[in-house]
């Protein structure tokens, strides 16, 4: 139990703690810096023939219609599912949506389950609650696959291996699978095709997320490059589909634009290897497809933020393009977030959604460059908010107080051109002390053994 938890204070997490760590692992730093420079050329290339500006703006209206009349286009969405053959379910939060799937599952003997990548499963912990009621789960998405394998978190929302090597990767299936070590690509991804095969035609359910859910017919619209998402949906007799309310779209007239704007921001791809459109159940004459769908649809606070100041967070399409230009992220990746979601959509969404008073610490993940805010295909203003979150910290007496000083002291240093002067001649003078006690105060934030090791190396 965290020291502050013991003393009946809330869990903060510390990002600057955790950025500590993944600066210190040189194939990390590597790994994400190079995938996300090349996610960046790939998107320019892929956005250059199309209308931006006037695709985002669009796009952007569109998002803001459902976050402005989201408790309605949940109710339309469930009535049009349920007539197309799916049972609906609603779940307030992360303990009902987890629960409202393992009796789904239980309920039809249902043990064995393949999964398709979903960033709202992980949010909920879907996975471990399943697991620790003697449900087998295995992730198909292939980054999916290679973390489950590694017994971590997504670091990035588009390829969650991203922080690997393929290396890495390679030691990790010849310790799984027991195959000879490999750094090729083509193999490792065969390697896994193969024990993949296997899983789908043993399965007795399906779990996917969605991209988006349309209103209007009752349709989970979901993209993937693998053509997993389809084996999951399709294979297995069962499918449970488990979805965040501002996944929403009004109408189904909206969905191409979506469809084009999405890959286009993630990857650069004008399309999706794997478009799927699913409108309940199989129907007669029909030989694939799910014979039951079950639709989870999960608010976990949601509704109380499209109802606040933040509420365009929920425009967010997922498209993982905040992450891929931001310079904290392409230093530290997403794991020194602590939360499931990372880059400056997380920090916002992470803090909205699990409370200032844990998560305050993210908010220095951010240089307040605006490149996040220009990059954002549906106009979130990710850089405004972020801002208006850190004064909002201070407001709470959360900001540290080395921060607040230093930053009260530059304010007042250029402020005026003679303490301007004044200061620049007295910096050298008390450099050291200062240098002397930002250190002090790291090195307080390390753990005991850690700390212990440098005041040895310091002697």
């Amino acid at each position: 139990m965290n020291a502050r938890e013991h003393r009946g204070l809330p869990y903060s997490f510390s990002f600057r703690r955790a950025a500590v760590a993944c600066l210190e692992d040189p194939q990390l730093r590597l790994a994400v810096r190079k995938a996300t420079d090349l996610l960046g050329v790939k998107r320019a290339q892929g956005l250059e023939p199309i209308p931006w500006e006037i695709w985002r703006e669009k796009a952007s209206e569109i998002r803001g219609y459902t976050v402005d009349h989201i408790a309605e286009l949940v109710n339309t969405f469930s009535v049009n599912a349920t007539s197309a053959g799916a049972i609906v379910y609603h779940a307030e939060n992360a303990e009902d949506a987890c629960s409202a799937v393992y009796h789904i599952l239980k309920d039809r003997e249902a043990s064995r389950i393949v999964k398709a990548k979903s960033m709202i499963t992980e949010e909920i912990g879907l996975n471990h609650y399943l697991e620790d009621r003697g449900i087998q789960v295995v992730e198909t998405d292939l980054g999916e696959f290679i973390i489950q394998l590694a017994g971590e978190r997504p670091s990035h929302i588009l390829g969650p291996a991203i922080h690997k090597t393929r290396a890495q990767v390679g030691r990790l299936f010849e310790e799984n699978f027991r195959v000879p070590f490999s750094d090729d690509p083509e193999l490792l991804t065969r390697i896994a095709r193969n024990k993949l095969r296997e899983v789908f035609l043993a399965a007795h359910a399906g779990i996917t997320g969605a991209n988006f859910a349309i209103a209007d017919t009752g349709s989970l619209m979901l993209f993937t490059n693998e053509g997993n998402g389809r084996m999951v949906t399709t294979v297995p007799p069962l499918h449970v589909a488990v979805l965040s309310i501002e996944k929403i779209l009004p109408s189904i007239s909206h969905a191409p634009l979506l469809a084009n704007l999405l890959p286009r921001s993630a990857t650069g791809q004008p399309l999706s290897s794997y478009l799927s459109l699913i409108t309940g159940t199989r129907k007669r004459g029909e030989e694939t497809g799910a014979k039951e769908l079950h639709i989870v649809l999960l608010d976990n606070g949601r509704l109380q933020v499209a109802a606040g100041d933040f509420s365009s967070i929920l425009k967010c399409i997922r498209c993982s393009a905040c992450l891929n230009v931001c310079p904290v992220y392409a230093t530290v990746g997403g794991h020194a977030y602590g939360s499931v979601y990372s880059g400056p959509m997380g920090i916002i969404l992470t803090i909205l959604l699990n409370g200032m008073e844990r998560f305050h610490s993210v908010l220095d993940a951010c240089t307040l460059c605006g490149a996040c805010s220009e990059a954002c295909p549906v106009k979130v203003p990710l850089k405004h908010m972020i801002s208006v979150l850190r004064k909002l910290r201070r407001a709470k007496g959360l900001t540290p107080l080395t921060d607040t000083l230093s930053m009260t002291g530059i304010g007042l240093a250029v402020g005026n051109s003679t303490r301007y002067c004044v200061g620049r001649k007295a910096l050298p003078y008390l450099w050291p002390a200062l240098t002397s006690i930002l250190k002090q105060e790291r090195l307080d934030r390390l753990p005991t053994p850690r700390k212990e090791r440098m005041l040895v190396q310091a002697r």
